[in-house]
């Protein structure tokens, strides 16, 4: 037994050296020390690159505006109670609870930019409602229940292993096309 054991730490040795000769052959210190300076360089000047912080979450809220209002400009198609009034945010659902794996996506105007954002409103499933949260109805430019994607009248728990519906998110996924 141990004469085998033997045999294939050799054999494993003998591979592990034969292939740090070779990528020694082929890569030398220097190429390496430079491919190493040129990627810790560019991870340096990372934060100062410019990206577009637009969808924020709290970026759209301008002054005198409420998300946990249901006239907010986000919850133009929402149909349930606020996870910001229900121990979520409104990007997140609450502890305890999961966003469903299906959601339905409504287009709204933001007054503050005049553009309109593609929202997708995932329903929070895992939890009781809350007796206190704030129920919205709104159904800006609905369209009848014939396909499920453009209807929020449903429960869309369904597709997980928890079906109790607790509250819904609105999470900006982009610019709607013009």
């Amino acid at each position: 037994m141990f004469d085998i054991f033997s045999k294939l730490l050799n054999a494993l040795d003998k591979t592990a050296e034969t292939g740090a000769r070779q990528s020694a052959r082929r890569i030398g210190r220097r190429s390496f020390i430079a491919k190493t300076g040129v990627v810790l360089a560019g991870t340096a000047l990372m934060p100062v690159l410019p990206f577009d912080r637009s969808l924020g979450g709290s970026a759209f809220a301008g002054e005198g505006e409420n998300d946990t209002d249901c006239d907010y400009w986000r919850y133009c198609a929402l149909d349930g109670n606020l996870c910001n009034t229900s121990g979520g945010s409104t990007t997140s659902c609450p502890p305890g609870s999961e966003a469903s794996k299906v959601a339905w996506v409504g287009t709204c105007s933001n007054p503050n930019d005049g553009k309109d954002y593609l929202v997708s409103y995932n329903d929070c499933c895992g939890k009781a409602t809350v007796a206190n949260s704030t129920f919205c109805f709104r159904s800006e430019g609905e369209r009848p229940g014939y396909r499920m994607g453009l209807h929020n009248d449903i429960n869309w728990c369904m597709a997980n292993k928890n079906l109790g519906y607790h509250c819904t998110v609105a999470m900006l996924v982009g610019l709607a096309d013009e």
